[in-house]
């Protein structure tokens, strides 16, 4: 393209076209070499704060399998397990990293196709650290295929003082689809006397079926305000909740069911205090306080060895941790 001016009498000049890349002049009149062009940069202090797991997987002979995977670091991914004849994928979610620190951020992608099988849990407590502003966040997004089952079983999350914590985890179900999902947050390092003294933790669940019905659990703690305060919870140092969810069961079955649990939540007064209702979705909703650690880990084993014979006529599995 031509570069025009114009001159004092009014009239046009037009300029020669010209490129001068690659043949810039040296006072000497030698042409300089082009310099070099700027090597691409890279978020270097992101890498291993902001990990991205995704997972999908699907039953093509009789056994669930993962039909792709991707996953960035802290995330490690390792191959399935299969702890009984059921064909289940048992599937450890392994963070290098051990922990949590503000302003890291992990997320999950799950897409479990028809019919396909799969237990979630981990190697150990979901660790999050003292952060002096920023957020460590975790989003976790599923979605569970006609006539396939997530049984969602990670071990609690635990906040030291002064942390800040927000998790989502968002389950979209098709019909017939079942998710079994357990969540449970310590008071903080019971050991060391931190309960109850992180500074903020958020939690969201929300669970939608197919006729577009969903269950939430939303809420937003933060010790030092009276509103954030935890209320009764305050004596207890573990909070759990499970969900049962599935529209192509009978209500008749969520009532046995329900019927078989209310005892179990009375096995250890004084140690455990629970209740179980029913849900805006067909299924049901279980909320725990528990006193230690051997007492939640106690009930969340009798709720699923319940739910599994109930639901499946299968019995437990031991999961493995490593």
């Amino acid at each position: 393209m031509s570069v025009s001016t114009r001159a004092r009498q009014g009239k046009k000049v037009s300029l020669p076209k010209r490129n001068t890349v690659g043949k810039t002049k040296t006072p000497q009149g030698k042409r300089r070499p082009p310099e070099p062009s700027a090597p691409p940069r890279f978020e270097t202090e992101r890498i291993g704060r902001s990990g991205e797991l995704q997972l999908r997987y699907a039953k093509p002979d009789g056994r669930t399998v993962i039909t792709h995977s991707y996953f960035t670091i802290p995330w490690k991914l390792l191959p399935p397990i299969y702890l009984d004849d059921t064909g289940a994928a048992y599937t450890l979610l392994v963070n290098l990293s051990g922990g949590m620190l503000g302003g890291d951020h992990l997320s999950i992608d799950m897409n479990l196709e028809n019919d396909a099988h799969v237990m979630i849990s981990a190697p150990s407590a979901n660790r999050i650290y003292r952060s002096e502003g920023k957020l460590s966040e975790q989003d976790i997004a599923i979605t569970v295929g006609s006539g396939a089952i997530l049984e969602w079983l990670p071990d609690h999350t635990i906040p030291f003082a002064e942390s800040r914590f927000r998790q989502k985890i968002h389950a979209t179900l098709a019909p017939g689809a079942t998710i079994v999902l357990w969540d449970a947050i310590a008071s903080g390092r019971i050991a060391r006397g931190e309960r109850w003294a992180f500074a903020h933790l958020e939690n969201e669940i929300e669970i939608t079926v197919d006729s577009g019905a969903s269950l939430t659990e939303h809420y937003l703690l933060d010790p030092s305000t009276d509103l954030g305060r935890v209320g009764l919870a305050e004596e207890w140092d573990y909070v759990a909740s499970l969900y049962v969810v599935n529209d192509a069961i009978s209500s008749e079955l969520w009532s046995r069911l329900e019927s078989k649990i209310i005892p179990l939540l009375a096995e250890r007064p004084g140690q455990v205090l629970g209740g179980v209702s029913t849900p805006p979705v067909p299924g049901i909703a279980v909320k725990l306080l528990a006193k230690t650690a051997p007492d939640l880990t106690h009930m969340l084993d009798v709720l699923w060895t319940t739910v599994r014979r109930e639901l499946w006529d299968i019995p437990p599995v031991s999961l493995r941790k490593y």
